[in-house]
């Protein structure tokens, strides 16, 4: 890998130029209309605009590619957000000859469906939380709800992440209002309104597991993180290691983190996130990309994760 494109912009567009310089790698930095001035566009090697203003101009995938080639650039880095979990551009890039470095197209269609990648981490016996594994009408989330029998249920958008598209329920007299923000909420941020949902796990703890993948089929981990403390479903605190995490569970979550990525043939970074309360543990997502709280795991490891995609 010679030249880099990095697709994104600000603070990780230019965190990822370091990490490629670091290892003789020239970068491509892109920017809309009104970026040109960003941190990015200073420490990349080449500078290209993108002839549009704002969000969009970062969502254009054929332009980003077509600009990829024309620098002569190797691979596209997605950072996080706008196209890094979107399979479509990763296969795009790919189509196009060039490197998308991140998960696979096929990864990135598996994990980006919630629901799916619950079903098959259930199928080799890896425990989820009680839920629907389809998208769910408002007639079924009744119906669900009347099954659990008094406890409260967690609505979740089956594309996306990062706590939007999910509301708790806790009465059947709010379910509708619930659901149909939720809907609502979940189109808007990904372009996708269906829901599944899942039996609400009370005081649990939020484990994820960094994982790390080659193209041979090796995986290995990078031990976890603990993200408990949240507000509206959005991560507050990191922490790493856990804190009296019983050392059978520590062992038993990364265990199944790293077998659901071996069985997915999972590549390059992703994150495994499971529930934890008392000895009981439930797979609840992948974040199939590099995520905003890498620079946790890389103070406890030593390991530079964006070097490690490169």
């Amino acid at each position: 890998m010679n030249r880099l494109l990095i697709a994104n912009r600000g603070e990780i567009a230019a965190r990822i130029a370091r990490a490629a310089s670091d290892l003789g790698i020239e970068t491509v930095a892109i920017h809309s209309d009104d970026d040109s001035t960003c941190l990015h566009c200073h420490v990349a090697d080449t500078v290209r605009p993108l002839a549009a203003s704002g969000v969009r101009a970062y969502l254009d995938l054929e332009n980003i590619v077509s600009i990829a080639r024309e620098a002569e650039c190797d691979a596209i880095h997605p950072g996080y957000g706008f196209l890094a979990e979107s399979a479509p551009f990763a296969r795009k890039v790919a189509d196009s000859g060039l490197t998308f470095v991140g998960p696979s197209p096929g990864s990135l269609e598996l994990f980006g469906d919630k629901a799916k990648a619950r079903e098959v981490a259930s199928s080799i016996d890896i425990p989820i939380v009680r839920g629907v594994d389809e998208p769910i009408a408002l007639e079924d989330a009744h119906q669900f709800f009347g099954q659990l029998k008094g406890r409260p249920m967690l609505l979740k958008a089956i594309a996306g992440g990062g706590g939007r598209g999910s509301r708790i329920v806790s009465t059947e007299e709010e379910l509708e209002d619930a659901f149909n923000r939720a809907t609502s909420e979940a189109k808007a941020a990904f372009g996708n309104e269906l829901l599944y949902a899942e039996e609400l796990i009370s005081n649990a703890r939020h484990i994820e597991v960094q994982i790390v993948g080659d193209s041979k089929g090796k995986i290995c981990h990078l031990y976890e993180r603990e993200c408990s403390a949240q507000r509206r479903h959005q991560k507050v605190v990191e922490v790493a290691p856990a804190i009296n995490l019983y050392s059978d569970v520590r062992k038993n979550v990364i265990e199944a983190a790293v077998r659901l990525a071996e069985h997915t043939n999972y590549q390059n970074l992703g994150t495994f996130e499971f529930l934890v309360n008392g000895n009981s543990f439930w797979f609840i997502e992948t974040n199939a990309r590099l995520q905003v709280e890498h620079t946790v795991t890389e103070e406890i490891t030593g390991v530079d994760l964006v070097q490690t995609q490169l």
